[in-house]
């Protein structure tokens, strides 16, 4: 009875026609118990940006689990199935949909090969295929047949091998125990799924839940017998390693045997409706309640970052290592930050030419679109990157913005010098057909050339919208009617040798002042433009200060989760009577108030030292503040 249901059978489901992928496909292949990814689904992952929720389910072969992915798409048919004893799923095979209740995130089903192959020469080939759907899911099925007994959960000898399979900290050494208890800030949560259950669920005569069934089937059993400890370690592993757990159990979908081996041709109503509900129940579940794939540093996980862990993770099997989750991340970090670097870069440049309009009537209304949208591009930098302890990539990023707004600097200016040097061009032709003309070699020439070249600059400075040019344009051409000028002067009859001297002294007086004007004028600029640096030297440490800040208070939070679930774990255990294992936990719960203590006596000296770093190597990218501070002038230190 391995098939699925129409859409009418779940609350809420995507559509075939939404679907990111339209049918599963092989995620990562395993062929003579070599697991390689496959490319063709990595392109996939690659080309999803969204944050993604992941669900995998694992499971002896046989027990029905690719059903429960088909269930969950609400498709018939979908993941591979099989009603004769052979299994038929191999390796690990991924379905991509959009998640049908939380907003622009994607849902990732993983259907896995069944655990316990016979026929398999490497027993731990299962074993990697378990750990990968542990480290890849933000929630893990298990799926079982019948009940929760002693021998179900010695099936599940696979949770208690991930110690040796999983590395959080790169500096681990042989000591798993201390190593495994930073699983439970990153390992998924755990949903276990049994199927043809056909108990009561009783304990003494009393009426219990699936979730107190399942806790219960955890317990651990008392006794110094080396088979009741081995049989104890599937228990105390999944109460250790995963957060959160869930348990739901399923009748047969129908009593009828022939049905059974053909369920995806079967009508909805000729199924059981306990059945029915129960499959209900649980992808209502998987749908409201599975979390976005993140890291232990709160890194939230889109596609193409699965497929970056993935790749990893496979690359780290093949070589015989261990994967280690500390070095994943951060060859996750040096991929991400640089696509962050674009992404960032690539909006600035985006949204600069669409808010301007070359040219700017000021150089201080570009820097102002500059800031806007330099503002936008460090948050996007900042809400994509993560690990850049270094800063090389947010500096990088400061880089790039500076050469491209020299580029816009650049741009504008040209597009001013053009336009007022045509417009120039433009108002100076009747003054020089007049001087061509000879109008102004006569007795008075000189005043009416005055009033023709001062009609020029009038109507010159009327026009708007000049752009940063104007002035110099403008200088230009009265720098070019000086020589003219005095020849018109020494024409005039009317001027006496006196006001010939006066009228020329006159017009370098003038020449001066414009002279000055337009020095004025470019220290001006120099200035804003100084001060336009300062501004995105503020904007990168105020942003980066506010990142650090929250990433501070995600790992506390996540601290305190993780002491809150030991501390519980002990509760537990003391509840049963194991109180020397209860006292092992004190080591962890005493580290864990420790950190959480130290974390927040010395987040503000840290914050303050990493502003500082961040400071010293991103004032390089800025050369106007960068000069300043090798002048030996104070401003980093002022800045903070």
């Amino acid at each position: 009875y391995f098939t699925s249901f129409t859409h009418s059978s779940i609350p809420t489901v995507a559509m075939a026609s939404e679907l990111t992928t339209p049918a599963p496909i092989c995620l990562v292949e395993n062929q003579k118990e070599q697991l390689t990814v496959n490319p063709e689904a990595l392109e996939i992952l690659n080309n999803i940006s969204q944050p993604v929720v992941v669900v995998a389910i694992a499971g002896l072969s046989r027990t029905g689990k690719s059903y429960l992915m088909n269930r969950l798409v609400g498709q018939n048919h979908g993941f591979r199935l099989n009603s004769t004893v052979r299994s038929e799923t191999k390796g690990i095979w991924m379905w991509c949909v959009p998640h049908s209740t939380k907003e622009n995130h994607t849902l990732i089903l993983l259907d896995t090969e069944g655990l316990g192959d016979v026929k398999k020469v490497d027993p731990k080939n299962d074993s990697w295929i378990f750990a990968l759907a542990v480290l890849l899911s933000s929630t893990l099925v298990y799926n079982s047949m019948g009940t929760i007994n002693h021998q179900a959960l010695e099936q599940l000898h696979y949770v208690t091998e991930l110690t040796q399979l999983i590395r959080a900290k790169s500096s681990s050494t042989s000591e798993e125990v201390e190593d495994s208890t930073e699983f439970v800030s990153f390992f998924p949560d755990f949903v276990w799924t049994v199927r043809d259950f056909t108990l009561e669920l009783k304990i003494d005569e009393t009426p219990i839940t699936e979730d107190e069934y399942l806790e219960d089937a955890l317990k651990l059993i008392t006794g110094t017998n080396p088979k009741i400890q081995n049989s104890n370690l599937p228990r105390e592993c999944i109460r250790q390693f995963f957060p959160k757990r869930k348990c739901f159990i399923f009748d047969r979908p129908t009593s009828d045997r022939n049905l059974l081996f053909h369920l995806e041709k079967v009508p909805e109503d000729k199924l059981d409706s306990t059945f029915q509900e129960q499959s209900k129940k649980f992808c209502t579940y998987i749908f409201n309640h599975t979390k976005t794939k993140t890291l232990k540093e709160g890194i939230i996980v889109t596609g193409s970052r699965l497929g970056t862990l993935l790749k990893a993770y496979v690359d780290a099997i093949k070589k015989g290592a261990v994967p280690c989750l500390e070095n994943v991340v951060t060859t996750l970090a040096q991929r991400e930050n640089s696509v962050a670097v674009q992404k960032a870069a690539d909006h600035y440049s985006k949204q600069m030419a669409q808010r301007l309009t070359l040219p700017t009537d000021t150089l201080q209304e570009l820097l102002d679109v500059h800031a806007d949208c330099e503002r936008e591009a460090i948050a996007v930098f900042m809400e994509h990157s993560f690990k850049d302890d270094k800063r090389e990539f947010q500096k990088k990023l400061v880089d790039t913005i500076e050469k491209k707004k020299e580029d816009f600097l650049q741009q504008n200016e040209d597009a001013s010098f053009k336009y007022c040097q045509a417009i120039m061009e433009q108002l100076s032709e009747p003054l020089k057909r007049s001087i061509s003309k000879k109008t102004f070699s006569v007795r008075g020439g000189h005043d009416l050339y005055l009033k023709a070249k001062r009609k020029v600059e009038l109507d010159y400075e009327l026009v708007p919208r000049k752009g940063v040019k104007a002035n110099e344009i403008l200088q230009t051409f009265l720098q070019s009617q000086a020589a003219i000028e005095e020849s018109i002067v020494h024409l005039d009859t009317a001027l006496t040798t006196g006001a010939m001297a006066l009228a020329v002294e006159r017009a370098q007086k003038e020449a001066a002042e414009k002279n000055q004007e337009q020095l004025k004028q470019k220290e001006n600029e120099q200035r804003q433009k100084m001060e336009a640096q300062e501004r995105s030297f503020n904007e990168n440490l105020g942003q980066l200060e506010e990142k650090i800040k929250k990433e501070r208070e995600n790992f506390r939070i996540m601290l305190e989760r993780t002491l809150k679930h030991y501390l519980q774990v002990q509760e537990e255990l003391l509840n049963e009577r194991f109180g020397k294992k209860s006292e092992e936990l004190n080591k962890e719960i005493n580290r864990l108030k420790k950190e959480i203590e130290t974390a927040k006596k010395t987040d503000s000296l840290l914050i303050s030292n990493a502003i500082e770093v961040a400071g010293k190597v991103l004032i390089v990218a800025l050369p106007e503040i960068f000069k300043l501070v090798r002048e030996g002038k104070t401003f980093l230190n002022e800045k903070n």
